[in-house]
């Protein structure tokens, strides 16, 4: 990937806490990355992070957008998107994890 991007919320597997403990940079990404839209952030600019992500051995961004109560999930086979009264899922990665678009943007 060549550059280093902190997200704003990440999932950590067991498995990566075991193999690297402690630490401030992995030579990977993140398994599960969402991104939160701020009025700065061009569709563009948080699209590119997410291809990033995916290309980095990411297997699930989300990018929430609190303002429009959208959330979006891009896995490594496509886009879903969910509206304010749906209930989100992950895809890939912590099976069985899922929460209301209002609770999780409130």
């Amino acid at each position: 990937m060549g550059r280093s991007r902190r997200p704003d919320v990440s999932y950590l597997t067991p498995e990566l806490v075991a193999q690297f403990g402690d630490f401030t940079v992995l030579p990977q990404s993140l398994l599960l990355i969402a991104e939160v839209a701020s009025p700065e952030d061009s569709a563009e600019e948080l699209f590119a992070k997410a291809r990033e992500y995916l290309q980095s051995g990411c297997q699930e961004v989300w990018l929430l957008f609190p303002e429009s109560q959208l959330v979006l999930i891009n896995t490594q086979q496509r886009w879903l998107v969910f509206n304010p009264d749906d209930v989100v899922s992950t895809q890939t990665i912590l099976q069985g994890f899922s929460v209301a678009v209002k609770a999780l943007l409130a």
